[in-house]
C-alpha cells in the first residue's frame, strides 16, 4: 500500500480531534477536579483509556518514559509537540486496534519509525507527524508483541535531521488495550 493508502487508513481516524482531547488533558485535570469532563475514563497504569462518542472511538494511549534526541551524534535540546503511543478503536469505520504513533514534530519525508519491543522489531510509515503500520495484520502481530513487552522504543527521524528515540512502557498495556476494546465493542 503506497503512503496515500496508508494516510487514508490512518486518516479515517480523526486523529488529529483525538490528539487535541488526549493532550489538552493536562491543562483540564483542574477542571475535571470540578465537574468538567475529560474523553478519557480510566488510567491503567502507564497508559489511559479514553472514549469518544461522535463518531464512537476509543483508544488505549501513553506518553514517553525516556526521549533522547540527536543530531550528528550528539545529544541536543529541540522544541516538540506531543509525543504519543496509541491503539484505536472505531467500530463505524471497522477500525479494531490500529496503532498510532505521533513524535511531536514532521518525520523526515519518505522515512520510517523503527519500533523496537524487547527486541523485536516493527516498521511503521510516516506522513507528517503521524507514523503507523503498513495493515491491520501488522497491527496484530505489534498488538501480541505489546502485550507481552515491557518497553517500546520508537526510532524515527524528523525532517530537520534530528533523531529521536522515545522509549513507552507497556505496563498496563493489555488491560487498556482490552477496556478500550471493550467500550468499543
Amino acid at each position: 500500500m503506497g503512503l496515500l493508502g496508508q494516510g487514508f487508513r490512518l486518516g479515517a481516524l480523526g486523529i488529529g480531534a483525538t490528539v487535541a482531547m488526549f493532550a489538552g488533558l493536562t491543562a483540564t485535570e483542574a477542571a475535571a477536579q470540578e465537574g468538567a469532563t475529560t474523553p478519557c475514563t480510566s488510567h491503567v497504569t502507564d497508559w489511559s483509556v479514553c472514549v469518544a462518542q461522535e463518531p464512537k472511538e476509543c483508544w488505549a494511549v501513553t506518553t514517553y518514559k525516556e526521549s533522547v534526541n540527536t543530531k550528528e551524534g550528539r545529544v541536543v535540546a529541540v522544541r516538540r509537540g506531543d509525543i504519543l503511543f496509541m491503539v484505536f478503536f472505531r467500530p463505524d469505520a471497522g477500525v479494531k486496534g490500529q496503532i498510532g504513533f505521533t513524535g511531536g514534530y514532521p518525520f523526515a519525508p519518505n522515512s520510517t519509525v523503527s519500533m523496537d519491543i524487547d527486541g523485536t522489531k516493527f516498521e511503521l510509515f510516516t506522513e507528517g507527524e503521524w507514523a503507523w503500520p503498513a495493515s491491520a495484520s501488522d497491527d496484530a502481530k505489534i498488538v501480541a508483541a505489546l502485550k507481552r513487552g515491557s518497553s517500546a522504543v520508537m526510532t524515527a527521524r524528523s525532517a530537520r535531521g534530528t533523531k529521536t528515540e522515545d522509549t513507552f512502557s507497556l505496563l498496563g498495556f493489555t488491560a487498556a488495550y482490552d477496556e478500550a476494546e471493550k467500550r468499543c465493542s
